[in-house]
């Protein structure tokens, strides 16, 4: 990882909600005292167990949120991409991360103090509107996660971490990030399941796997099996 202090929130593109709620306050953005930080891929952005110190906004790149589980079984929960917050569920709950969250590929992000941000929560209806939205966001995939891994059989889950993959990156072909392994975990099945199941679909036509391309064939009949799963 790599770290990056003198970066003026004023010459940034991005111009984030907090960015924003403190341009309508007219406040000095020296308060925000942000730092930047870039993490190569598989790196942890942040470790479960570790204590929360600061809201961790998601710049560029792409990172997976999960459960650290026993015996080196994870559950990955979802998939961030900008402009997230990470972290979002310990901001006021836990002074410690109840997950791990870990790049996928080469990823920067912004580190803001959490007394600025809960300063502003308190203070300042709109912002506390948009965290509040990412956060009832961040809940609702969880608890689609959940309904998947109790009521859904294995084909059922690969099905629908593909559909899932196919919205968040907003195609029916797209580069998987996520390793088979990582895609076991996303979808709560082993590797080797994970990659007798694409074997499968590919040879029956619903999707096309060429290297870390795949092409989603037939959405309907993955909808379909997703929905019986």
């Amino acid at each position: 990882m790599k770290f990056k202090k003198n970066i003026s929130c004023a010459d940034c593109q991005l111009k984030c909600d907090i960015y924003q709620a403190l341009s309508e306050r007219g406040e000095d953005f020296s308060i925000i005292n942000p730092l930047h930080v870039y993490y190569d891929r598989h790196e942890y952005i942040c470790k479960q167990g570790s204590s929360v110190t600061h809201a961790i906004y998601l710049v560029e790149g792409s990172a997976k949120l999960f459960i650290e589980g026993l015996n080196n079984r994870n559950i990955a929960l979802y998939i961030m991409t900008p402009h997230s917050y990470i972290g979002l569920l310990s901001f006021f709950e836990t002074p410690y991360y109840s997950y791990s969250v870990k790049a996928l590929e080469d990823s920067h992000i912004c580190m803001i103090d959490l007394d600025c941000i809960k300063k502003l929560y308190i203070e300042n209806h709109g912002f506390l509107l948009k965290l509040n939205k990412a956060f009832g966001k961040s809940v609702s995939s969880i608890l689609s996660k959940i309904i998947t891994l109790n009521q859904k059989n294995i084909r059922g889950r690969i099905a629908d971490s593909l559909l899932y993959l196919s919205k968040l990156y907003k195609n029916d072909t797209f580069k998987m990030l996520l390793s088979r392994k990582e895609l076991g975990e996303l979808s709560a099945i082993s590797e080797e399941n994970a990659v007798r199941l694409l074997g499968e679909f590919k040879r029956e036509g619903i999707i096309n796997v060429e290297g870390k391309m795949i092409t989603i064939l037939d959405k309907k009949l993955l909808e379909k099996i997703s929905e019986v799963g």
